[in-house]
C-alpha cells in the first residue's frame, strides 16, 4: 500500500469517519475539508501523521497541510476511499460557510464587506495620528504642541486632518459599494447610494446639534409629515441596511422588468425607492439604533472598569479564533467617526494588548520548545505579533502548545484591565501593537506602553512557568523517550537509507528573483501556513509594482504546473525544489488572470517567463498578492535571508 493511501486512511480516521466528510478539494498545498461534526476531528492523530505538516479550522472548512505534490496524490486517494465527489476549492468555501451558524454567517458577511475597505480606514487612521502628532499638547514638546511652536507647519497639519476625515465623512459611499457587491447588488447603485446620504444640501451629521440650537435644521414636507434632512457622514449601520434593501429591489425589479427597458427603470426605481425609505424610515431609525448600540458599548467599558476591560482582554483572543473580531470593525470605524463624543475607541487598545501578549508568548516557546523547526517558526512569529499580526504566533506556536496560549490570556487580560483604569483610547485605527503607539491619542501613551510591559513581562514569565506544567505536550511525551532512550539497543534487520545530505549552499549561482517588487520575510506573508513556514523554508515578494511577469529563478525544469495556474513548481539543475505560490487564496480564481508560457516537463533557463498574471484583474479578488517563495525540501526550523538579491537558506 503506497504512503499516500496509508495517509488518506490516517485522516478519514482522524476526522470521524468517511461519513462525517461532506466534501473536499484541495488547492496547491492543502486539503480542505467540509465535515458534518467538527468535533469529532483528532488533532493529535492528524499530527502523528509523518505526511501532515500542519492543520487548522477556518471558515467552516478542516485543512490539513500537506505539500506541493504530495496533497494532489492524498486527495486522491482519499476521494476513492470515500466515494465523496471533489469540489471546487470555491463550492467547499460556500460549503463551509453556508454551514455556520446565523451569527457566523452574519459575521462573515460584515467581514467580507469591511475588508476591502480596511486600507482607506487604516490609511485615514494612520493620518489622524499624524496629525495628533502635529497638534497634541505635551507629546513631543512639554507645553505645546508641534504647530504652536512651529506655526509655520499649521497648513500641513489642517491639510492632513482633512485628507485623514475624507474616508470617515464620506463613510458610507465606500460601505455603499462594498456592501451592495456583497448583497448582490451593483456596487456603483451602492456607491451612488452613499453619495446620496452625504449630499452636500443635507446638514452634516456632525453638525446637527448646532444647527438644532439655531433653529436652522431644514425639514422635508411628505404627504404631511416632516422629515429632517440629516446627512450620514461617519455611520454604518444606515448604509448597511439601506444597501441590502437596494440590492434586494434590484433584483427583484431585474426579473419583471422587460430587458428591453431594464437598464432604464431598474437603477431608476431601485434608488427612488431606497432613497425614500432611508430619508424617511430606514436612516432615521438605523442611526438612533447606532447611536445607542455605540453608546450602550461606552457605557459597559467605562460601568464595568478594571473588570470588564479584564474581560474583553481575556476574551478578545478567543474571538480572533472564530473569527468574530472582524464584527468589531464597523464598531471601531463608528467610534473613530464620532471622535467628538466617544474620544476614540478603545476596543484598538485591546487587541494591542492581545497582539503583544501573542507575540511575548512565541518567545516564550522559543526558549522552551526542542522542536529546532518550532523555534524558527517562534522567531519569527513572535516579531510579526508584536508588530500587529498574529496569526502565525496564535496558529502556528502558541495553540499548538497551548501553554503560550494560556498564558497569552492572562496576560492580556492583566494588560488591558490596566489600561482600562486609565480608559485608554486610540483616536485612530491602524496596526494594533507597537506600531500603535502613532494611534494612541496623546494623553494615553504612557499607559499604553505600560500596557504593554505588562502584557509582555506576564505572558513571557507565565509561558516559561507553564513550559514545565501538565499543559505542555512536549513535557507529557518525556517519560516516553526518556524510555526509549534507556531501552538496550536491538538489531535491526534492515536499516533505512539515510537522505542525502542537503548543500550547504543550495541557490544556484545564475539566482534571479522570479518577480518584480518588494521583498518580504516569510513572517511577513499574510497567511499563517506560509508565514509559519510550514510548506518550506521560504520568503515572498510582493508584486504590486511589478510586471506581473512571473519568471525562472534558475536553470532548471518545471515539475509542476497547477490546474488553476496559480502555481507553479520547479527543480533546478542542482536538484533545488521550489514553488512559487502567485498571491494568497488565489486558487478561488479558477486560473482567471493566469496566462501560463511553459509547460510541465519543459527545460527553462534563468529569468525565462514562466506565468503572466494581471495584477490589476486580480488584486480586488482576493486576499493579497503577496507571493511566496518555498523552497519545499527545507523545513526543519530553516529560514530563508536575503542577502545582495540572493536568498540564503539558514538555521
Amino acid at each position: 500500500m503506497s504512503e499516500y493511501r496509508q495517509t488518506a486512511e490516517a485522516i478519514i480516521a482522524a476526522v470521524g469517519g468517511r461519513d462525517n466528510i461532506a466534501a473536499a478539494t484541495h488547492c496547491a498545498t492543502r486539503l480542505r475539508m467540509v465535515l458534518k461534526d467538527e468535533s469529532k476531528i483528532d488533532k493529535a492523530a492528524i499530527n502523528a501523521i509523518p505526511l501532515a505538516k500542519g492543520n487548522f479550522l477556518t471558515a467552516g472548512q478542516f485543512q490539513i497541510i500537506l505539500g506541493t505534490g504530495t496533497v494532489n496524490k492524498v486527495t486522491a486517494e482519499l476521494l476513492d476511499l470515500t466515494g465523496v465527489k471533489q469540489v471546487s476549492t470555491q463550492e467547499a468555501k460556500d460549503l463551509g460557510a453556508a454551514k455556520g451558524n446565523l451569527l457566523q454567517r452574519f459575521v462573515k458577511t460584515l467581514s467580507d464587506i469591511f475588508v476591502p475597505i480596511i486600507p482607506a480606514i487604516v490609511a485615514g487612521g494612520l493620518l489622524m495620528g499624524l496629525n495628533n502628532v502635529l497638534t497634541a499638547h505635551d507629546l513631543v514638546i512639554k507645553g505645546k504642541s508641534i504647530i504652536e511652536a512651529y506655526p509655520q507647519w499649521a497648513g500641513l497639519a489642517s491639510m492632513i486632518n482633512t485628507l485623514a476625515s475624507a474616508p470617515f465623512v464620506f463613510l458610507p459611499v465606500l460601505i455603499g459599494f462594498s456592501s451592495a457587491r456583497i448583497f448582490g447588488g451593483n456596487p456603483f447603485l451602492g456607491a451612488a447610494l452613499g453619495m446620496m446620504m452625504v449630499h452636500t444640501d443635507l446638514t452634516s451629521n456632525y453638525n446637527v446639534a448646532e444647527a438644532m440650537a439655531k433653529g436652522e435644521l431644514r425639514y422635508w414636507d411628505l404627504f404631511g409629515h416632516q422629515f429632517a434632512q440629516i446627512g450620514y457622514q461617519g455611520t454604518v449601520l444606515p448604509i448597511l441596511v439601506s444597501s441590502w434593501i437596494l440590492a434586494k429591489l434590484e433584483n427583484y425589479f431585474r426579473r419583471i422588468i422587460p430587458a428591453s427597458v431594464d437598464l432604464l427603470l431598474t437603477p431608476l426605481l431601485s434608488l427612488l425607492i431606497t432613497g425614500l425609505l432611508t430619508y424617511t424610515i430606514v436612516g432615521p431609525f438605523t442611526r438612533d439604533a447606532g447611536i445607542a448600540f455605540t453608546d450602550a458599548i461606552q457605557w459597559l467599558y467605562n460601568t464595568a472598569g478594571v473588570l470588564g476591560g479584564a474581560i474583553l482582554g481575556g476574551l478578545y483572543a478567543p474571538v480572533v479564533i472564530t473569527g468574530m473580531h472582524n464584527s468589531f470593525i464597523p464598531v471601531e470605524t463608528q467610534l473613530i467617526a464620532d471622535i467628538a463624543k466617544t474620544g476614540g475607541t478603545f476596543i484598538f487598545p485591546i487587541a494591542a494588548m492581545n497582539n503583544i501578549s501573542q507575540g511575548a508568548a512565541a518567545f516564550g516557546a522559543l526558549f522552551c520548545t526542542k522542536d529546532a523547526k518550532l523555534k524558527g517558526v517562534a522567531s519569527a512569529s513572535g516579531i510579526s505579533a508584536v508588530l500587529g499580526i498574529t496569526e502565525p504566533a496564535m496558529f502556528g506556536v502558541n495553540l499548538r502548545l497551548r501553554y503560550p496560549f494560556y498564558a497569552a490570556l492572562i496576560g492580556t487580560a492583566c494588560a488591558a484591565a490596566y489600561i482600562t483604569l486609565y480608559h485608554t483610547k486610540a483616536v485612530a485605527l491602524g496596526a494594533a501593537g507597537i506600531p500603535g503607539i502613532i494611534s494612541i491619542g496623546a494623553q494615553y501613551l504612557t499607559p499604553y506602553i505600560i500596557g504593554m510591559a505588562i502584557a509582555f513581562a506576564i505572558t513571557f514569565s507565565l509561558t516559561l512557568v507553564f513550559s514545565r506544567s501538565r499543559y505542555n505536550p512536549e513535557r507529557q511525551t518525556a517519560p516516553a523517550a526518556a524510555a526509549a532512550e534507556s531501552a538496550p539497543e536491538t538489531p535491526a534487520t534492515a536499516a533505512p537509507a539515510e537522505k542525502a545530505e542537503k548543500p550547504a549552499d543550495p541557490i544556484p549561482a545564475e539566482w534571479q528573483m522570479p518577480l518584480q517588487g518588494t521583498i518580504l520575510a516569510a513572517s511577513d506573508i499574510p497567511d499563517p501556513a506560509f508565514a509559519a513556514n510550514a510548506l518550506g523554508a521560504s520568503f515572498a515578494i510582493d508584486p504590486t509594482d511589478g510586471d506581473g511577469i512571473v519568471r525562472a529563478p534558475a536553470n532548471g525544469s518545471v515539475a509542476t504546473i497547477f490546474p488553476t495556474r496559480h502555481a507553479i513548481g520547479l527543480e533546478t539543475d542542482n536538484g533545488l525544489e521550489i514553488l512559487i505560490h502567485i498571491g494568497i487564496d488565489t486558487v478561488k480564481l479558477s486560473g482567471e488572470g493566469f496566462t501560463v508560457l511553459v509547460k510541465e516537463g519543459e527545460r527553462v533557463t534563468a529569468g525565462q517567463e514562466l506565468v503572466k498574471v494581471d495584477l490589476a484583474a486580480i488584486a480586488d479578488k482576493v486576499p493579497s498578492l503577496v507571493t511566496p517563495i518555498i523552497f519545499t525540501a527545507y523545513d526543519e526550523g530553516q529560514t530563508v535571508e536575503i542577502e545582495n538579491g540572493r536568498p540564503k537558506i539558514v538555521h
